[in-house]
């Protein structure tokens, strides 16, 4: 789909401030994609190995198709477990993937190669020296999984839990945001909604440092947000028929709302948590004291 570029200057330029400034935070470096190519090039091997395959008759070409399946599925879990990771290093409280894709890609790798290198040469000894080389190399190039909790000393499990299934549905309400936009074909408007993005992401990181502000947090990482996802959709929906200006000035004020009250809502929930702290410093000092220790 076409997207139209606009600005102040251009032939449909708007003089609306809540267009042209910038929220704080809104200039971010855009998001790099964890899968790069080196995991791209991991599909051309099994697609190789299929095509040398044809001529080897039957068996041969059995054998191939299923070292050319484990090298597929082996390259799928790589992005999987990429992708994992990087959420897992972006995050400062994170859980440790709960299914090691990467070590399970370099085996799978591994095994492939041995299928591969039995295909030209039968026996026991080429296959495992190609198949153990393979996957020791995928190892070498792409790490092991995180293979250990980050940030979770003190937390209660079951209180994560409750705060990665609300946070595992506000995402899934963003990219919904997202995917809506799209449709109406309006730069401005994909942008205002990345500035209220941020707002949200700031409130997300912070119940996921601390989970005991889930409950202040809620209300506006779930009806809040469906709401404002629910109003993306129609908009999307009435701005791609007859692209109506006002229907787009109701949407970008909402978005500014609920920008400003997802940010003063965060920042209450950091001076609780600032306070708390507080509280507890002072009762250890307090203990402290009682001990005849002095600070």
């Amino acid at each position: 789909m076409a997207q139209r570029f606009g600005g102040q200057f251009s032939p449909d330029g708007s003089d609306d401030p809540i267009d042209d400034v910038p929220a704080k935070g809104a200039y971010h470096k855009a998001k790099v994609s964890p899968v790069g190519a080196r995991s791209n090039v991991m599909f051309i091997p099994p697609i190789i190995l299929a095509a040398t395959s044809i001529n080897d008759g039957a068996v041969g070409l059995a054998v191939g198709l299923v070292g050319a399946g484990a090298l597929i599925l082996g390259a799928w879990l790589l992005r999987e477990g990429l992708e994992a990771e990087a959420a897992y290093n972006e995050r400062k409280v994170a859980r440790r993937p709960g299914f090691p894709r990467k070590i399970a890609a370099a085996v799978l790798t591994g095994i492939g190669a041995a299928i591969a290198a039995y295909s030209t040469e039968p026996g026991i000894v080429a296959p495992m020296i190609f198949g153990s080389a393979a996957g020791v190399l995928h190892l070498g190039a792409f790490g092991l999984d995180p293979l250990k909790d980050k940030g979770m000393e003190g937390i209660d499990t079951f209180q994560q839990d409750r705060v990665a299934r609300v946070v595992d549905e506000a995402e899934a309400h963003l990219d919904a945001m997202t995917d809506a936009v799209k449709r109406a074909g309006d730069r401005k408007v994909e942008a205002r909604v990345e500035r209220f993005q941020i707002k949200v992401r700031e409130m997300i990181r912070t119940v996921e440092e601390d989970p005991r502000d889930l409950t202040a947090a809620k209300k506006y990482l779930g009806v809040y947000l469906m709401g404002a996802k629910d109003a993306a959709v129609k908009f999307s929906d009435i701005y791609a028929r007859n692209e109506d200006r006002q229907a787009r000035s109701d949407f970008m004020m909402l978005l500014t709302d609920l920008e400003e009250s997802f940010g003063k809502k965060t920042e209450t929930l950091l001076l609780d948590n600032n306070a708390d702290l507080a509280i507890e410093i002072d009762v250890l000092r307090e203990r402290l004291q009682r001990e005849g220790v002095r600070l």
